[in-house]
């Protein structure tokens, strides 16, 4: 169903199945699959390919050469129906990739409020938050998680089912093959966690004493030569238990790929 006050260029190639919200714009060339939905006030300027079963909401922005939504690049992908779920309020530049997820019934997923740049890849089973800024060719492998407000520098490259946490910052070229704690500023080939994000934390408004307590924890962590598990309780004993400590704490803990140290 395409809303009446939908705009279609011509040359667009929308499947009778899809559904195209309000005052939504597609623009020359542009090729929208079976049983997309495009929320209201979408604008895709040319050229864009949306595949099959994906779903975006509202004001989100596509430009020129962006394909969303396509078929794994995975291997082990074996057929069935796999989907692609995006919020509201995105920004995708050019020549953007979003791919679906790899195994019948999983999805890949995009939050609301993420600016993602020229050429960066985001690949199957990617679980990406809100207000992340990716920076151009940025490289997300498959069941990779970032979580809000994260930063990922141009050309850096984040390994298989690792995670970025909270507000943390990836540095340009980096290669990330183990999760980088939230709060944090990872970089180097292979990264490891340099100091905290200050920047980023006043950017977002994270009180004075959080960044105090979180530069504690940094030392804690990665200056005190203790491994992670006597870091950790010696955290948890001696620094307040603020939010952002206990966000950490946790992080840490349900690492299944250890941390960048």
């Amino acid at each position: 169903m395409i809303h009446p006050n939908a705009k279609i260029y011509p040359t667009a190639i929308v499947h009778p199945d899809a559904t195209i919200g309000e005052a939504s714009e597609i623009g020359p060339y542009c090729i929208i699959g079976k049983d997309v939905v495009l929320g209201a006030n979408c604008r895709l300027h040319s050229h864009v390919v949306i595949d099959e079963h994906t779903t975006l909401g509202d004001n989100n922005e596509i430009y020129p050469f962006a394909s969303i939504g396509l078929k794994t690049q995975d291997l082990k992908y074996k057929g069935g129906i796999t989907k692609t779920v995006i919020g509201s309020h995105n920004t995708f530049r050019e020549y953007v990739t979003v791919h679906s997820a790899t195994g019948d019934g999983e999805t890949t997923i995009v939050g609301s409020y993420n600016h993602i740049l020229a050429y960066c890849h985001i690949a199957h089973n990617v679980v990406l938050g809100n207000h992340i800024i990716m920076s151009n060719v940025a490289t997300l492998a498959g069941h990779v998680i970032v979580q809000d407000y994260a930063v990922i520098g141009g050309l850096a490259a984040i390994h298989q089912f690792c995670r970025i946490g909270k507000m943390a910052i990836i540095g340009g070229c980096s290669k990330v093959v183990q999760d980088v704690p939230p709060y944090m500023l990872g970089d180097g080939n292979p990264a490891t966690t340099r100091t905290i994000n200050k920047v980023g934390m006043e950017r977002n408004g994270v009180p004075e004493e959080a960044q105090s307590a979180l530069k504690q924890a940094y030392k804690i962590l990665f200056r005190e030569g203790l491994n992670t598990t006597e870091a950790i309780k010696k955290i948890k004993s001696e620094l307040p238990q603020l939010n952002e400590i206990r966000e950490l704490v946790e992080f840490i803990e349900t690492s299944e790929r250890g941390i960048a140290r």
